[in-house]
């Protein structure tokens, strides 16, 4: 028995016949190494839900015909309990996957994933022309592939299956275009991931033109070469259906302020770890969760009556932004800044703010900072790295201690809240003496 063998009981797959294996519940099968040889092992695998194929040689089976099938055949793939495909480092001639993707027709598979696969030359897409796939989610990471420009009518031949995906995922595989005709095949797409691509500013207009992608509401852009908000911000004006944009891991130019309006859909905002030494204006209206963390902000003065949700850890904040900006607020996360002191008369008054995260801040342990910080630890606030993780910086003699451990009493914190009270008694003694 080989090492990879040996590596798969240890992590709980069962050894099938030929090169395949399943998980203890025989719900996941996985096969090495597809050959001739190895098929009477892929059989076994029909009664799994999740299928991967890792390795093996298709190209010769470029040339496998296909006829149409006889109806117990039909009956027998409509019968499978897979539900999805993993396709994992694997060289396919796209005319087979053309011809074979008819089979898909018959089953209930509704995943499709490639992984480090080649797609090597061309196929003739029209034997899917009209044909109906039960396929709703198709992903894609690091393929190779001929480019898509200049494929528009492949992609029509196959609109029969793909007005109906609903999510789409191209990662890692270099894409640097995506043409506007491609895009308006796409009728029912809810979700579209291109992150770890190289998608420039000047490609993103085309790929979102009128009437491509109509009902996108989730929209992945991560680790692209973006750099210019404002184009990006025209670019998506035209998708009326987007609720979420992630633009992390993107190296964004500040810019003057722009006229241009963000689709009033867009509720959720990822804007983390994009170089940002001050917020890019305008922002989408209506926003519900905003996170710019990761980034070199020295402050933060915006208000978005409508946000819930807003994450800023990992900055360069001297101060904690003022919450009466948000009046809807119910998690604050600033981990990780140069806070010395969060506002508590401001926490106090939000009846909605339920998750505080502040861990790794320089703490000045007055009895306004350290008792602030123990009330929203007494209310239940304060998030996970409460205590550990809260350390006085200031003033001295509690420097390095927890500020938990900070001792926070009237007397000591608020003499004037006792002395008045005596200073009153004491006059209203003398009244009564005279």
């Amino acid at each position: 028995m080989n090492v990879v063998v040996l590596l798969l009981l240890g992590l709980g797959l069962l050894e099938a016949e030929g090169r395949c294996f399943f998980n203890r519940t025989e719900e996941y099968c996985v096969c090495y190494n597809l050959s001739q040889e190895s098929a009477s092992s892929v059989i076994q695998c029909l009664a799994a839900s999740v299928v991967e194929f890792q390795g093996g040689e298709l190209e010769r089976y470029i040339d496998f015909p296909i006829s149409d099938l006889e109806p117990s055949t039909i009956e027998m793939l409509g019968s499978l309990v897979i539900r999805k495909i993993i396709f994992g480092d694997l060289l396919v001639p796209e005319a087979l996957l053309a011809r074979v993707l008819r089979f898909f027709s018959y089953t209930q598979v509704q995943e499709l994933v490639f992984e480090s696969c080649i797609f090597e030359g061309r196929g003739n897409w029209d034997e899917m022309a009209d044909q109906h796939l039960p396929i709703l989610s198709l992903r894609f990471h690091n393929v190779t592939s001929a480019p898509l420009t200049g494929r528009e009518q492949d992609f029509s031949s196959l609109s029969s299956w793909l007005e109906t995906l609903q999510e789409l995922a191209v990662t890692g595989s270099h894409v640097t275009s995506l043409p506007c005709g491609i895009g308006r095949v796409f009728r029912a797409l809810r979700s579209l991931d291109v992150a770890q691509n190289s998608l420039g500013d000047e490609s993103l207009m085309p790929a979102f033109c009128d009437g491509a992608f109509p009902q996108l509401q989730v929209l992945s852009l991560q680790r692209n070469n973006l750099t210019s908000y404002h184009s990006v911000c025209k670019s998506v004006q035209l998708l009326h259906e987007l609720q979420h944009l992630d633009l992390s891991q993107n190296q964004l130019m500040a810019e003057p302020s722009s006229s241009c309006q963000w689709p009033v859909s867009l509720r959720i905002f990822n804007l983390s770890n994009t170089g940002l030494d001050e917020v890019l204006t305008p922002l989408p209206p209506n926003l519900e969760v905003l996170d710019m963390s990761c980034n070199h902000l020295r402050a933060v003065d915006i208000s978005l009556s409508s946000l819930k949700k807003l994450f800023l850890s990992q900055n360069m904040l001297q101060a904690a932004p003022s919450i009466r900006n948000y009046p809807m607020l119910d998690t604050l996360h600033l981990d990780n800044n140069s806070i010395t002191e969060l506002p508590w008369d401001e926490v106090k008054l939000l009846g909605h703010l339920r998750d505080v995260a502040a861990a790794g801040n320089p703490y000045n342990c007055s009895c306004s900072g350290a008792g602030g910080l123990q009330a929203l630890a007494g209310m239940g606030h304060l998030g996970q790295g409460w205590p550990q993780d809260y350390t006085c910086h200031s003033p001295p003699r509690y420097q390095g201690r927890l500020v938990k451990d900070v001792p926070v009493s009237v007397l000591q914190c608020n003499r004037a809240a006792v002395i008045a009270p005596i200073c009153v008694a004491l006059a209203l003694l003398g009244v009564a003496g005279a």
